[in-house]
């Protein structure tokens, strides 16, 4: 997954706010049991000075504690010219699934931060 990104990639996300994408994608898998991606889209802007993708996704989530998680998600990735992503903004309403999460958290089913 860190091979997508560049040496001082950032992931920039609701839950977990701005990290490096080292310490995200690690956080992130220690809270997760299981997860299904089903893309809907993927949108290109070309632009020369900085190529950006954007992944439209539903996002089959399984907390760590076992709790169902899903929501829907656009990951916006801001490119380097070599592809990789420099920075990626992750945007979807949390209000469905927060309180879960923020349960897992105060729980400690889920390493401490």
């Amino acid at each position: 997954m860190l091979d997508l990104f560049t040496p001082d990639g950032v992931v920039s996300s609701p839950l977990y706010g701005e990290r490096s994408a080292r310490d995200f994608y690690l956080t992130l898998f220690a809270d997760t049991a299981a997860s299904t991606l089903t893309l809907r889209q993927i949108l290109i802007s070309p632009a020369a000075a900085a190529p950006t993708l954007a992944f439209w996704f539903d996002f089959d989530w399984t907390l760590a504690d076992g709790t169902p998680a899903p929501f829907t998600v656009v990951d916006v990735a801001e490119l380097d010219p070599d592809g990789r992503i420099r920075h990626l903004h992750i945007i979807y309403d949390t209000y469905p699934i927060r309180s879960l999460w923020d349960q897992q958290q105060r729980a400690g089913t889920a390493p401490t931060r």
